[in-house]
């Protein structure tokens, strides 16, 4: 008999739902209930404001996760949420490898890719570096630096994976996913006026566009917003620095466990997750995945990120986000700043 049928599978496995069930399933109902809110609260920001505006859903349920933090704040939620935040969220970002494909990284060209790779190696080290000089954690800067750098709210819940635990972890990610979502957005407003006014054109907008805001989302709606042609160039750009994802995370894992082993989770010198990663990118260039499995990868990629962001808001308290300050505002501005101005002198030099 199968092991997972006989009488001890079947208790660990009735175990395991017992003791992760909970925490996991007031997860997923704040992921959903993010979902739900995301269509009408835009609609809302957009009537209130004129213009097209929107909260990304992960903005949303992490939001609602603080808010029920005192809620979740018992016993039987830990176990599960714990899950959440760690292997649920491992398997989500390795999932957004079968987004990316190698054809869409050629077509961009070696001096697109070598901006895009500079710039976003100096903004991960520039927030190490910052955030030192401002008195803040190194980890903080690594998660400041990657989410700028990367792909916003995803990069900094893949790079808190490889980071040691340090007493404000949580607060400091949660932080970061609140504030690169805010600095996107006013990035979507600000950033294609400004190439307007550095007069570049069609493909140099949607690279500078591309390479410098946080969220996709943004880059979509600032870049569409332009022309076609930008936003193609802005999406293709954005998708490298998310192929960059792999590489980023794994270096900043190795970084901090060689500074004494602290990182616990990078031990593995390549984490299971980063090999899934790659294979996906590798299985999506040569187009043999069917569409409707495709789809439902992303979708799977797309809500295990929610529930994971959910896990982590309802483990966070609000007052740990009130006494980050000031000092972690300056650092993740000073980084958004750096990753603009390597950019936009990048261009001017390919230019």
């Amino acid at each position: 008999m199968s092991p997972l049928l006989n009488g001890s599978g079947l208790r660990r496995s009735a175990e395991s739902v017992r003791v992760l069930g909970p925490g996991i399933l007031i997860s997923a109902v704040v992921a959903v209930i993010s979902v739900w809110v995301e269509a009408p609260l835009a609609r809302a920001l957009t009537g209130l404001y004129g213009q097209p505006l929107t909260l990304p859903a992960m903005v949303i349920a992490l939001l609602l996760g603080i808010a029920l933090n005192r809620v979740a704040a018992r016993p039987a939620f830990e176990a599960g949420m714990a899950f959440s935040v760690k292997r649920l969220l491992r398997i989500a970002v390795a999932l957004l490898g079968i987004r990316i494909a190698l054809a869409d990284i050629y077509a961009l060209g070696f001096e697109t890719a070598a901006i895009v790779v500079v710039s976003m190696a100096v903004t991960v080290v520039s927030g190490v570096v910052i955030a030192r000089l401002f008195g803040r954690e190194d980890a903080y800067g690594a998660l400041a630096g990657s989410a700028t750098a990367v792909c916003g709210a995803s990069a900094a819940l893949a790079t808190s994976t490889v980071l040691p635990d340090y007493r404000n972890k949580n607060a400091d990610t949660v932080f970061v996913v609140v504030a690169v979502n805010a600095l996107s957005t006013v990035a979507m407003l600000a950033y294609p006026p400004l190439c307007t006014l550095f007069g570049f054109d069609e493909r140099a907008t949607g690279v500078m566009l591309g390479a410098t805001i946080h969220d996709v989302a943004q880059v979509v709606g600032a870049g569409y917003a332009v022309s076609d042609p930008v936003g193609d160039n802005a999406v293709i750009v954005k998708l490298f620095r998310v192929f960059l994802l792999l590489p980023m995370v794994l270096a900043i894992g190795w970084y901090f466990s060689a500074r004494g082993g602290q990182a616990q989770p990078a031990r593995v010198p390549v984490p299971a997750f980063a090999i899934v990663f790659l294979a996906l990118v590798i299985v999506n260039s040569f187009g043999i995945v069917p569409p409707v499995i495709k789809t439902a990868m992303i979708e799977a990629s797309r809500w295990g990120l929610l529930v994971a962001i959910g896990a982590l808001g309802l483990a966070t308290s609000l007052s740990d986000i009130v006494r980050a300050g000031s000092r972690h505002v300056a650092v993740i501005s000073a980084v958004t700043m750096v990753i603009l101005v390597v950019v936009t002198a990048g261009l001017f030099v390919a230019v």
